[in-house]
Order: C-alpha cells, then structure tokens, then sequence
C-alpha cells in the first residue's frame, strides 16, 4: 500500500469509526415526563377556542407535535377505559377495564374500575362497606390487568418515581398504575386529597401539608365570574360538604396546585432518574355533562384549563426545566351535544325515551314467564343477564329454552322498539366468535373481555344518549372518540401530524423514547414520525 493510500485512509477510518460512535450513543433521556389527560375535552375545543389560548395550550400547540385526527377505536368510550388505555396501550379486551362500573361475576355485584374493600382509604373519610362497589369505596388499580408505563418505568430502574392526581379516584389510579409511589385524589367528605393503603400507609408530608391548608373551604364560597346560577355550597348539615367542587372551576385549581406540590415534596425529575407525574383534570367533565359541548361555561373550563397548564408549566421549568421534560396530553373521550341543540339545529339525536332494561324483562316475561332476568344496573350500554334465571328458562309447556332463544328474543325487541333508538346489539357468542364488519364491530369487538363485559351489547343510534337532562359520552361515533393528542419536549419534532393515530400509541411511543420495555396490554403502534432522526 502507498504512502498516499494509507495517509488518504487513516483519516476516513477515523472519520467512519466517529461517525457509527455518534450514531450508536443513545439520546439524552428526559428528566421527567407529565403526561395530562383531559376529562371530556373534544378535539374540536383546540380549534374552536384556539384564539382564546394563551398558555399551555398555546405553548403546547406551537411548540409541540399536534396529531389532528387521534381516536379511540373502542367501545364504551369512558372515563375509567380512556385513562387505563393512556398509559397502557391496552384495549378494554385485554385490560378488563370494560367501563366504569360492571357486573363482577366473581363478586357477585357491581363494581367500579378501581373499588377495593381489601384496601382502605387514606388521609380521608372511609366508607362504610355496602352491597355495591362505589366510587366513594376504597380504590387500588387491581383490576387493571395490565402493566402501565409507570410500571414498567419503576421495573427498569427502582429509583423511578410514578405520582398520579386528580379528582376522580380512576382518574389518579389507572393512568399511574399499579407500581406508583402513590395516586392521589379529591374527598368531597373531608376536602383532602386522599389515596390508597395499597400504595402507602399514611400520607407524605408535603400531601399532608396541602390538605391542611383548607383550601376547598375557601372555593365552596367562591362565585363562578359570568355564571351567576352556579353555587358550590352544600347544604348545612350536608355528609358531603364539598360535593359541588368537582363541577366547578375550583376542582381543576385544585388538581394542578397539588400536582406543584407532588413535583416539590418528591423532587420529580430532579434525582438523576426519570420521574412520572400524570395529572387528569376532571372538572372540565362534571361541567359538560351538565350543560354540553356548545355552552359558554365549557369554553371558559377550556381557558381556565389553559392557563392552568401554564403555570404547571412554569413550575416545571423552575425546577427541573422545560428542555428535560417530554409531555404528552390527551383526553379521555369526547361528548355529544345536547339532544335540545340537535333538535334548534335540525340533526339527528334526541333523550331516549324507552328503558332497555324494562323493554327487555317485559318482552322475556311474556314470552317465557316472570323472573329476573337482568342484573339491574349493572352496565353502562350492555345487559347482564342472570344465568341461573337463563338455565332455568322455559317455555309455557315447560319445554327448557336454549340460551341463544332467549338472546334472540331480547335482541328482537331492542332492534324493533322504535323509541329505544338502538343501531346494533352484539351477543356474547358473536364476540367470543369474532365480530367483523366496519369500525364500529371493530370497536365493539376491542372492548369486549368475556369475564367482565355484559351478554348483549347496545350500540344507539347517533346523537341519541339515555336520560332527560345534560349529555353523555358511550359511543362509537366521531364526536365521543376524536381527541386531541399533543408531544412536546426533547426529541420531539414539532409539527402538524394528519395521520390517524390511537391514543393506544402514546405508551409504546414514551416506553420506547425511555428505552422501557413496552406496557404488557399495548395494541399501539410507535408514532416514529414525530421521533428526531
């Protein structure tokens, strides 16, 4: 080899060998990661109200990655199943988080996301035990079947720190998991921020500290500027003085002034390792099941909400710094509007004015005799059937009734009962065989878990919701599934995304930005496209 050769050589040897070196040293980790989801905020509040945002919203939406068209590709779209997907990436099939409440077979009762008798409450008043469990019961994330990211966070490296918040007991605990230091929410019985014997035996200090500053005593008395009808008082004597708080702007005030403190007395993101704070602002839902999406008090929950996230925002910055912080917000379901607005504005929808319950037990007592044949209550939009009742079942000459006869005949007269405004029922056996068809089969078929979902499954028509008054959020239908989904931070490429993505994709997406191992449930995908080269 010449001279020349090799003195032209060693430099590009070197150059390569800098290069792959270059090329192989992993991205700087975030100190911290927050991850904010919004109860009942529809993706057509960021456009909608975009000049009112001048603060975290704006930050977010100018300096973040924005995915225009995220969805949820399950049924029931609710408060419990949107926050477990979020930090999971699993479907209702595989986490068995199937809604708010369900019909534990098991237990034989109903129950809620996160109730648990086997732990008790912490910091706050504790029930007393009754026939149901409720949302005001003791609550633990054991029946989230899955990992979550926090878990797998704190599995890679104990020294991570998970802290969950917000007003609803399944809005702190199923987006935290089950590893958390601790999950933390709202007590309309004594004001405090409470939490679960299965994460500590007594509250810390500095959670201590918040609750003995009284604060909800002083918003139980603040007037709602611009909306004089709306009072935050209980009545005297009241067991819940502090009731009336969720649905006010003070709940939302609330939650981000104790997540500062949770950033302050666990030092978050400021300990070498990266931290997990997740926070769900609730109030924005108990304000819109009241009065929908198109009322001025929604819009001025959306501004509040931004400003709100500036000063977490600003508080951030000051201790750990915004450039170490990767945050992802989302919500956990749309809503639809109300019937009466559907009606002024000549669109389809309207209050249903049947019972699904009381069409279905009247059709099978005439057609096969009385009993009991539903578990009442027991499901947001299924039926749970009593089995023991549906393997006694006869006909009027005593003849034993197949339980497909029975499922039959209930579908029949939901299908065929104009008031009820029902589209399509599933059975059990069609979605143990695999339902298949359009997206709505689709979804139906990712929020079925066979030990916990109901026997049939209701799917109503658009725009048609249970009840008399207010609005809700169930459906398969764009305006309950369409959310917003925003990155910022380290390694993020800001920009405008118009793909169709999940809200499933957010877990796998920070596990792999963490080089964690990816939630155990997740169906979601990586969202690269957004990932710095």
């Amino acid at each position: 080899m010449s001279v020349g050769i090799t003195r032209f050589l060693v430099p590009v040897l070197a150059l390569s060998a800098t290069s792959a070196s270059l090329q192989a040293a992993p991205a700087p980790k975030p100190k911290l990661v927050v991850a904010i989801i919004v109860d009942q905020f529809r993706y057509d509040y960021l456009t909608r109200f975009r000049a009112d945002y001048h603060g975290g919203f704006n930050q977010l939406l100018t300096e973040g990655a924005v995915f225009t068209n995220a969805h949820y590709d399950q049924i029931p779209t609710v408060t419990a199943v949107g926050h477990s997907i979020f930090m999971s990436g699993a479907m209702p099939a595989v986490s068995g988080i199937v809604g708010n409440t369900w019909y534990d077979r098991d237990e034989e009762k109903n129950v809620t996301s996160v109730c648990d008798w086997a732990e008790k409450t912490v910091g706050g008043h504790q029930e007393e035990k009754g026939p149901k469990c409720t949302d005001s019961d003791p609550a633990s994330p054991r029946r989230l079947l899955v990992s979550t990211l926090g878990d797998e966070m704190r599995n890679a490296d104990e020294r991570a720190k998970v802290v969950g918040v917000s007003i609803k007991a399944r809005g702190a605990i199923l987006p935290s998991g089950h590893r958390a230091l601790g999950a933390f929410w709202f007590d309309d019985v004594t004001g405090n921020f409470v939490s679960s014997s299965f994460y500590v035996n007594s509250l810390p200090a500095w959670a201590e500290a918040f609750n003995g500053q009284k604060l909800a005593n002083e918003y139980t008395g603040r007037a709602w500027e611009g909306f004089p009808t709306w009072h935050f008082r209980a009545a005297p004597g009241s067991p819940t003085p502090y009731a009336a708080i969720p649905a006010s702007p003070w709940g939302n005030e609330l939650i981000e002034r104790f997540a500062e403190e949770a950033l302050g007395g666990e030092k978050l993101g400021q300990r070498g390792v990266t931290d997990l704070l997740t926070v769900s602002f609730s109030s924005n839902d108990y304000v819109g099941h009241r009065v929908g999406p198109d009322a001025p008090e929604v819009r001025d929950m959306a501004i509040r909400t931004d400003q709100l996230l500036a000063n977490l925002f600003r508080r951030i910055d000051s201790s750990v710094g915004m450039k170490n912080v990767i945050v992802v917000l989302s919500a956990d379901h749309g809503v639809a509007r109300l019937p009466e607005i559907d009606k002024k504005d000549k669109m389809p929808g309207g209050y249903i004015a049947g019972n699904v319950e009381n069409a279905v037990t009247a059709a099978l007592n005439r057609r096969f005799g009385k009993k009991d044949w539903l578990i009442p209550g027991a499901g947001e939009t299924a039926l749970y059937f009593d089995h023991d009742a549906l393997e006694n079942a006869k006909t009027a000459d005593g003849k034993s009734v197949a339980e497909d006869e029975v499922y039959d005949a209930a579908v029949n007269v939901l299908m065929n009962t104009p008031k009820l405004h029902v589209a399509r029922v599933y059975t059990r056996k069609q979605l143990l065989q695999g339902a298949t068809g359009d997206f709505v089969a689709r979804a139906q078929t990712n929020g079925f878990n066979p030990r916990r979902s109901g026997d049939l499954q209701i799917i109503f028509e658009p725009g048609y919701i249970p009840g008399s008054s207010g609005t809700s959020h169930f459906s398969p239908y764009d305006y309950d599934r369409h959310v917003p989904l925003l990155f910022m931070g380290p390694g993020i490429e800001a920009g405008r995304y118009t793909e169709n993505v999940e809200v499933n994709d957010v877990a796998p997406t920070l596990a792999t930005i963490l080089d964690v191992e990816t939630p155990s449930g997740s169906s979601g995908r990586v969202l690269g496209e957004m990932l710095t080269k």
